[in-house]
């Protein structure tokens, strides 16, 4: 049986990167929570790229109609634990990482703890779980740990980036005390101001964010995982130009553009209000309860 060499493993990103920046890439611990449609792919895009510990946690199990776009979901996972399956993925490209896995999810009791040690933050929450996602975002904050968000939206992605000295994650999206279907639009219109994926939406009766329901694809998933990945290699290496919240960026493989954006105040923002009339209209979403 061939035995497991780092440095032959990780070789060949070797002039991408030097010799140094190749162990601290090994020695860095990056959390992701969430390991569905997106943070499956992180996990698996960071693991190759030679980060070699990970917090991770997931609480869910694979089922048929995640075979469109998650990582781990295969005939012979179904019923599995997400977290168990990408662990062992995870292990098969690196058996050597050090893993601290929270099969509990990420919580109000363990975030602590989740966060302990590490370097970045990257987002694999489900859409809707707003309640803990604000948490997480704001104890990252409160540390000093840079998080990452990268969206899939239609066959793109949407990345942002939160730092200690950026704005923070609630005064951008402004979600505190709105209804959940309202807290859906902010955080869709906070993610992609530019609407790239909008005008190709072939059936809106299938974007249901009152039941938490919407299309994806896999396309938009490992755009998602490459776009983070190299996010999170400039933050671990202290190089390269990282543009944090409010900046944001969209790239939409279908329409082949790329939109750089800029929304002083987040959702505040005069642009952004118009942005999210139009998505009240187009999605049918109420606009009573919204401050």
């Amino acid at each position: 049986m061939t035995s497991f060499d780092y440095q032959k493993a990780f070789s060949r990103t070797l002039g991408w990167v030097t010799e140094n920046e190749l162990q601290r890439l090994r020695g860095a611990r990056v959390a992701i929570a969430g390991l569905g449609g997106v943070g499956g792919s992180h996990a698996l895009t960071l693991a190759r790229l030679g980060v070699g510990q990970f917090n991770l946690a997931e609480f869910d199990h694979f089922e048929v109609h995640n075979f469109n776009r998650q990582a781990g979901a295969f005939m012979h996972t179904i019923g599995r634990p997400k977290l168990d399956v990408v662990a062992e993925m995870a292990r098969a490209i690196n058996p050597e990482l050090d893993l601290r896995l929270f099969p509990a999810g990420v919580s109000l009791d363990n975030l602590n703890q989740f966060l302990d040690g590490v370097d970045v933050y990257v987002d694999g929450i489900d859409y809707f779980a707003f309640d803990i996602r604000r948490a997480v975002f704001a104890e990252c904050r409160v540390r000093g740990i840079p998080a990452v968000t990268a969206a899939p939206l239609g066959m793109g992605t949407a990345l942002l980036v939160f730092t200690a000295d950026s704005i923070s994650f609630d005064d951008y999206f402004q979600l505190a005390g709105q209804p959940e279907p309202e807290q859906a639009l902010r955080f869709l219109a906070g993610l992609a101001p530019a609407l790239l994926q909008g005008s190709y939406l072939v059936d809106p009766t299938r974007m249901r964010l009152a039941d938490r329901a919407g299309p994806s694809t896999p396309m938009a998933c490992e755009l998602c995982a490459g776009v983070a990945a190299t996010e999170v290699l400039k933050l671990l290496l202290g190089r390269g130009r990282v543009r944090a919240a409010p900046h944001g960026l969209q790239f939409d493989a279908f329409r082949g553009r790329l939109a750089h954006t800029w929304r002083p105040g987040g959702n505040r923002n005069p642009l952004q209000r118009l942005l999210l009339a139009l998505l009240r209209r187009r999605l049918g979403a109420s606009t009573t309860t919204a401050r």
